[in-house]
Parts: structure tokens; sequence; C-alpha cells
């Protein structure tokens, strides 16, 4: 069990860049399944992975610190002719294949094309070749008299990432979502209007599983928002919508899930109805649990945890930042309303984490129900440096602790968060600086 008053420990902080430009603003975390190894994307479409350091006896803190591992281009920007439409190159997702052997892969997308990469490092150099010189030249074979044995040397490590598939041309709309299903032969992509499953090994083709469009696009009254496969039952998934519904569907019951297996909503209250209460309704991210029995929404103003065999209510609500349920009409304003913050779960489902604005990001015990905020900022965050828990006031008078809300910034965001699958680690993207903090050490 989490013991969130001490999970306040900086460990090392990433900063991507000196110049913040759009094309480092991080779009992106992800950890592999060992969480090894840590993936960001960001808006320029480069994917930067950062590996884990092992303890030595000459720096026995230095387990847990994330270095550089390799750096590569993912997407470039491209120009859709036919439709007159540039597409942009920054990664929406990536996400870890389960490894095989000494390489690792993972996929990656922006809005069209999705791209599988196999990572391999070297640090050996075979050297005693009978056929070459020393220089590389090729020897004439009647002038060998001797045959010798190649030898393996070490050299620098060099990390090599080539791409070995990619799927396209499948997607009229952005893509949202890419999730690996449990039998690592699979996995599904998501755009505004349709689902579409894949197969690792074929990129020509993929099957379409959902698709919401209407024959008329003036009917249109949702879109996806989100979607994953069940991480042990590969006949399930779930996707989310605009309207703050989940779908569950199994793929036994017809190859076109139009019609789910089981819908999620929470009625909402008349009273609290208002202009926005559609609009903070839309769910942006949905996760299952690593036990495959509770999955968790996050829509704008609230976390939910849904047990998938009660449909018609969460069993938990947590309340990320309800102060700004006043500051809803300033927030349209900027646009700062259409933000989608993701959430994830500590590897023991105990836990859960979310961002918020400010670059606040909020963690809720389940267990004990107690919640904390917490803020990464290179301000307050040198390495080894104990964080101290945020709170926002709402009323006229503040504590000498507390920050108010009207002194929020809100261009100050974190969407994207990861949290390691087995230990108290967790990675948060703020706008383009990347924070990994730890559990403190004793």
């Amino acid at each position: 069990c989490l013991s969130l008053s001490r999970h306040r420990k900086v460990l090392h902080t990433h900063d991507l860049v000196v110049v913040p430009l759009s094309a480092d603003i991080i779009s992106t975390v992800e950890f592999n399944y060992s969480g090894e190894l840590l993936a960001t994307g960001d808006k320029g479409g480069r994917v930067v992975i950062f590996q884990r350091e092992q303890e030595s006896k000459n720096r026995p803190h230095s387990r847990g610190e994330y270095n550089v591992y390799s750096t590569f281009q993912s997407h470039e920007p491209e120009f859709d002719y036919l439709k007159s439409l540039e597409i942009e190159e920054k990664i929406n997702k990536i996400r870890w294949l389960p490894q095989q052997n000494a390489a690792h892969s993972l996929l990656s997308t922006n809005d069209k094309t999705i791209k599988l990469w196999k990572i391999s490092q070297r640090d050996k150099r075979a050297e005693g070749y009978n056929l070459k010189d020393e220089d590389g030249r090729l020897r004439d074979p009647f002038r060998i008299t001797s045959l010798r044995v190649p030898v393996l040397l070490p050299m620098d490590r060099m990390v090599e990432a080539s791409p070995r598939r990619i799927f396209a041309n499948a997607h009229t709309y952005h893509i949202n979502s890419i999730s690996v299903n449990s039998d690592h032969e699979t996995y599904l992509s998501a755009d505004d209007l349709r689902v579409n499953l894949w197969h690792l090994e074929i990129t020509d083709r993929s099957f379409n599983i959902v698709d919401i469009k209407p024959a008329n696009m003036e009917e249109l009254t949702e879109v996806i928002t989100a979607a994953e496969c069940h991480p042990h039952q590969c006949n399930v998934f779930v996707y989310s919508s605009s309207k703050g519904t989940i779908r569950l569907c199994d793929m036994r019951a017809a190859a076109l899930c139009d019609r789910q297996s089981k819908f999620f909503e929470e009625p909402e209250d008349p009273s609290s109805r208002s202009f926005f209460s559609e609009i903070i309704s839309s769910i942006s991210d949905v996760k299952f649990s690593h036990s495959g029995r509770y999955m968790m929404t996050r829509d704008y103003l609230s976390v939910k945890v849904w047990d998938l065999n009660m449909e018609n209510r969460p069993v938990e609500t947590y309340q990320v930042h309800e102060y700004l349920r006043s500051k809803l009409c300033s927030l349209y304003e900027n646009d700062c309303i259409f933000d989608k913050f993701e959430c994830c779960w500590n590897g023991a489902d105990s836990a859960i984490m979310t961002g918020s604005y400010n670059n606040f990001f909020r963690m809720f015990d389940r267990n004990t129900r107690r919640d904390i905020t917490l803020e990464a900022s290179r301000e307050n965050s040198k390495p080894r440096a104990i964080l101290k828990a945020r709170k926002v006031s709402t009323g006229g008078k503040r504590k000498k602790d507390e920050i108010s809300v009207d002194s929020l910034d809100f261009n100050k965001k974190i969407l994207h968060t990861a949290w390691h699958p087995k230990e108290n680690v967790i990675a948060v993207a703020a706008t383009n600086n990347l924070y990994i903090f730890q559990d403190k050490i004793n």
C-alpha cells in the first residue's frame, strides 16, 4: 500500500530542452513492462527513451536515476494532397510491447500513422575475420594459408532504433488511442468515430470493430475519446465517449461491436446541470486496473473508478480540482476546458494519479481515501529534495502555505503521467520538462 505522505522525493529531473519550443512539448509518457525503460514522445515527432541506472558499489544511490538511452525521430510532418490537410508529426501515444528477446519494441502513433520500432543495442564487435583485412578490404582466398577464430571485443554501447512495420491508411480521423492486446499478437487503434483491430505482423489491412459514424454527419452526437484492451481477456475492450459514457465490448459476440456488452454511465444530477455540463463530462482517458477488475475514467473535474460488474454508477469518485467549477466560464474562453488529462494506476492498483493546472498533480490512496497535491516545477524540485504538499485556497482569506485559485497558471498543465508497474516511481510531463519522482529513501 502506498503511503502518499512519503511519496515526495525527487530522484532526477530531466530538462529536455533549454528554450521551450512547441516542438519540445511532451505529448505522451509510458513505462515499459519492467519499468526499466521510460519513453516520451513530443510534438516534434521525436521519441526519447530513458533507461534506469543499475546500482553500483561506487554509487549506491544511483539506482532509480533515469538517463537518456536513445533518441530518434519517429514521425515527420506530412501533407495529404487529396484533402489539402497537414498531418503534424506530434506523437499522440506510445505503447510498449512485451520483451521477447534482447531487443525492445514499441508502437508510436501520430494522427494517422502507427509505427512499430525495434530498439536494440550493441556493446561488442567481432574482430579477426579470415576473409577481410583489418581495414575491411576483402582478402584473396588463395593467399589465406591459416584460419583464425574471430573474437568478440567490447566497444562503446551503440543503441539503434529501426522501424520494423508501418501501419497506415486505416484512419480517416485523428488517432487518439492505441492499446496492445493481452495475446501480444494484436492491438487496437481508435479515432473519433472508429476502432480498428490490427495484427502486429500484417500492415496492409485491419479489421474495423467499432464504427459509430452516422449516415448523415449532421446527426453526429458523440465521438470516441479513448479505447483500451482488457489486461487479461484478449476478447474484451472498452471505449469512452465525449458524452461521458463507457462501452465494454466482447469481440466474441460479433465481428462489428456496435452493440456493447456493458454500458457504464452515471446519471447526472439535474440540479447541477449547466451550460458546461456536457463539455466537462467528456471522458479524456480510460484505463483498466492491472487486475482487470476495475477501470478508471478521467473527465475534466474528477476521476472515477468503476467495477466492471456494476454499470449504473462508479464505486469511487475523486475530485481533482473542484475549485475550478466556478471558473468554467473563463476556462471555456481560453479553451482550457477542452484539455485532455490522462490518469494512471500504481502497480498494486491501490493508488491513482492524474494531473492538474499550475504544474500540480494529484494522487489518491484508494485504501485510506487520503489524497495529496504535489507540484512539479524547476524552482522547488532539486534532486533529492522532498516535495511539499500544496493546497489551493478558494475563500477570501488564505493561509501562508496556500495558493489562491485566482493565481493558478493555466498555461502550466500536467496532462501526461505514468507510474512504474512495480515500484513507487512516477514520471510527470510538465510542458517540455520531464520529472521523475520516487518514494522517500531512508
